[in-house]
């Protein structure tokens, strides 16, 4: 389907990212993407996705045997991990789940790597069979790995350590604090000593994995735990005396800029810290992985919803609208952590103007904290509007909250190319997941169990 609509270009006959990304939002209103019957949607940029991986790819250019996978939890949609399997990329996953949608996706198993702190028995043992990498969180797991491996088996083991480095600005997303849950924690008593004898025990470990955490942790942070985890492979190395560690997952993490569109900090940002931090990092002396999400395709997407109503309440005009805590979770429950920049437009997908005014952006679920945006100065909204939760590419309309049974919203790609005249756009869609019906819903909550409480004698 395509949709041919206004909008300015650039000397290279490519829209700059506002207009495009306007004239994606009225060939959605205008082809029923949005609008009474699809009043919630996500909107992916192909193009842009394939420019971000490029521009990763850019920045490694340099460094031999780096292998780039995407964090599958960011968008864990099989078209879009094709679309970037396509691209070049791995992945890194973290369940049963994630490995399912990745080997669907057509990554070969050579290219996956397995993280999670908690694996079962049946989860390794799948993993070593495919040849899937695994990285252990802990050295009981190590154990359990000693039990389940065989020796044929293609898989790269690793272990994942601790740098305990610090936080960043978001707990949450820290991942190198002196009490995380992942990995060995490196400055603890003994835990050192342990590591070592633990790869002199094990000929077969021949990976460190380190990942420091996401938003909110400056690359000095990122690079410093991975500093960390370099020095550890070279004492390993040294105190083993021959080089057993071959490889570093140095994990993804970079921080994305919600305040506005620019790009910062940049991949290239990403590898002079780390050049700067650890200088041998780069030299060859060491296979690379990284396990980059949000960055990629954060600000290569954005969610689109209608305007059902508009109230006042206390001297405060409120939108409600169909994008709430289900699909914007992180952003209502922790909005000063993540907050989303928002654009108003009219029923027919145009960029609304005129003055502007205070308002909140609200959601569609039942409890009183199912707010997006507070206060935020917008042209007014009315009813039939849409308004467009932009950045939100990574994370949000891939992994919905079933809170309320709300149904999970449709997501499309999309392509902006030149259209008919200089000063045309052309927009084409392709369905990436089709919006929830009610059968499903129905479905996932046990309709075909439905008289199994009821009449009962037991």
């Amino acid at each position: 389907m395509t949709q041919t609509t206004s909008a300015p270009h650039h000397e290279d006959g490519t829209a700059p990212p506002a207009a495009r990304f306007d004239a994606v939002v009225e060939a959605a209103v205008r082809q029923g993407l949005l609008g009474e019957d699809g009043p919630v949607a996500g909107f992916i940029d192909t193009e842009g996705v394939r420019a971000s991986v490029g521009t990763l790819h850019d920045a490694f250019a340099a460094t031999p045997g780096v292998l780039h996978t995407f964090a599958a939890k960011a968008c864990s949609l099989i078209p879009v991990l094709r679309l970037l399997a396509d691209c070049g990329m791995g992945c890194e996953v973290a369940s049963p789940g994630e490995l399912r949608l990745a080997l669907e996706a057509g990554f070969p198993a050579s290219r996956i790597v397995l993280d999670s702190p908690a694996k079962t028995r049946e989860e390794i043992r799948l993993a070593l069979a495919l040849g899937v990498a695994v990285n252990a969180d802990s050295l009981d797991e190590l154990r359990r790995v000693d039990a389940l491996r065989n020796p044929g088996t293609a898989s790269v083991l690793g272990l994942r350590v601790n740098p305990q480095v610090g936080g960043g600005a978001i707990g949450a997303m820290s991942t190198a604090t002196d009490t995380s849950k992942f990995g060995v924690a490196l400055r603890d008593a003994g835990a050192r000593e342990a590591i070592v004898t633990a790869f002199r025990e094990r000929p077969w470990l021949t990976r460190l994995h380190a990942h420091v955490g996401s938003q909110g942790c400056p690359l000095e942070l990122i690079a410093a735990g991975v500093a960390r985890t370099y020095e550890l492979a070279e004492e390993i190395n040294a105190t083993l005396g021959v080089r057993q560690v071959t490889s570093l997952d140095i994990g993804g993490g970079l921080p994305v800029n919600f305040a506005d569109e620019t790009v910062h900090p940049t991949y290239a940002d990403y590898v002079a810290a780390l050049t700067a931090a650890a200088p041998g990092l780069f030299s060859g002396r060491y296979a690379l992985v990284t396990e980059f999400g949000r960055s990629l395709l954060a600000k290569n997407g954005f969610i689109g919803a209608r305007v059902e109503y508009t109230k006042d309440a206390g001297g405060r005009r409120i939108a409600l609208t169909h994008a709430g805590a289900q699909t914007a979770t992180r952003t209502v429950l922790m909005p000063d952590a993540w907050p989303l920049r928002i654009g108003a437009f009219g029923p027919d997908g145009t960029p609304k103007g005129g003055p502007v005014l205070a308002q909140d952006i609200a959601g569609p679920c039942c409890f009183a904290g199912d707010v997006v945006a507070y206060g935020r100065e917008l042209p007014e909204l009315t009813e039939d509007d849409v308004v467009v939760l932009y950045d939100t590419g990574a994370y949000y309309f891939s992994t919905p909250w079933a809170y309320n049974s709300l149904p999970r919203p449709a997501v499309y790609g999309f392509r902006v190319v030149a259209g008919a005249g200089r000063d045309r756009t052309a927009v084409t869609f392709a369905t990436v997941r089709d919006a929830q019906s009610m059968d499903a819903i129905a479905a996932e909550s046990g309709l075909a169990h439905a008289d199994a409480l009821v009449g009962r004698s037991d």
